[in-house]
């Protein structure tokens, strides 16, 4: 199988497989990857993955490099780290033998433009450089939001983008920040990061900013609780084609509540004038030297045996984080640098 390239798609909802990728010579301005290490996007590729994705949705949902049409058979997927083992043209050769981060599904080896990756900063391992496309989300809604010295920030949801938004937020001056779970196991978590864990009921309210990342209708009631008179609540959970109740009798109105939503498919209006979606995932990139967000991956699966582990993340995602993928060889060529199957399914 390693001597295969490989690609992950889900064949049909609920069910996905390894296929044969087919691979071109790169053309002028293309560069060939050998894939590292990869990650699953936990929330947006488990909805993908069980084929919850809304039809009205199936073209803004499409990810770079794409191939194939939700609900399935797909090849889904954008967090890639490689090397560059091939090029042409004078920007892919400057390129030749770096450790670069791609949006691209989970493959062993593929053919892109050199434009599409970015080379990894110094100081930052490939196995971490997964977190990317979730610093990314993070830093985004940080830019909805625009958290402000001293302000009291409530996160709820201690997953890995909840928790990427707590741990940028903490680093503002004065800010007081509370992440807030109901799985009392991600105090752990928080201690890692040097952040304050609460449990809802203990939660701090009248906060000046809420961010709402926990996936459940539940957890943005709980964030609209929390917020003070005036206050906002960035949503950055996507439910798919699940209904949402959401509370807005009570005090909402009184108290002038809004819920804005964060997605990181657009750079804010404030930002685009000047930041380009590259020069985002640069700073995101940079963000992750930080060793202490080691503590945000959870677990480390072989290539070979993903299709097993979405279907735990689809159906039984306990206690998983960041869930990482290693490709062949990863550990022994990790860094050259210093710094099958018919689209049927009876599943």
């Amino acid at each position: 199988m390693a001597d295969t390239n490989l690609a992950f798609w889900t064949v049909c909802p609920g069910h996905g497989e390894l296929r044969p990728a087919t691979l071109h010579p790169p053309a002028a301005g293309e560069v060939l990857v050998r894939s590292l290490y990869g990650a699953v996007s936990r929330g947006t590729e488990s909805l993908v993955f069980r084929g919850e994705v809304p039809e009205s949705e199936y073209q803004r949902m499409r990810a770079p490099f794409q191939e194939g049409d939700f609900p399935g058979p797909v090849k889904y997927g954008y967090i890639s780290v490689g090397v560059v083992e091939d090029g042409t043209g004078a920007q892919a050769a400057a390129l030749r033998g770096r450790v670069v981060f791609c949006l691209h599904p989970h493959q062993t080896r593929y053919v892109v433009p050199a434009r599409a990756v970015i080379p990894l900063p110094p100081g930052l391992p490939p196995a971490r450089a997964v977190l990317a496309a979730n610093m990314e989300t993070a830093l985004n809604a940080c830019w909805d939001g625009a958290p402000g010295m001293g302000d009291r920030i409530a996160v709820v949801g201690a997953g890995v983008v909840g928790s990427l938004v707590a741990w940028l937020c903490a680093r503002i001056p004065g800010a007081e920040v509370e992440l807030i779970d109901i799985d009392p196991g991600r105090a752990r978590l928080a201690d890692a990061l040097g952040l304050g864990f609460r449990l809802p009921a203990a939660a701090g309210a009248e906060c000046d900013l809420v961010f709402h990342a926990s996936g459940h209708p539940a957890g943005l009631a709980t964030a609209l609780e929390l917020a003070g008179q005036e206050a906002t609540v960035i949503e950055m959970s996507w439910y798919g084609r699940t209904a949402v109740s959401v509370p807005l009798g009570g005090a909402f109105h009184a108290r002038r509540l809004g819920i804005k939503s964060s997605q990181v498919g657009h750079v804010p209006p404030q930002k685009s004038p000047r930041w380009t979606y590259r020069r985002r995932m640069e700073l995101a990139l940079s963000l992750l030297v930080d060793p202490r967000l080691d503590a945000l991956i959870s677990g480390e699966t072989a290539f070979q045996d993903l299709p097993a582990l979405m279907q735990r993340l689809a159906f039984e995602p306990a206690g998983a984080l960041c869930e990482r993928i290693r490709y062949p060889d990863a550990g022994t060529r990790d860094d050259p640098t210093t710094n099958s199957g018919d689209d049927s399914c009876t599943a």
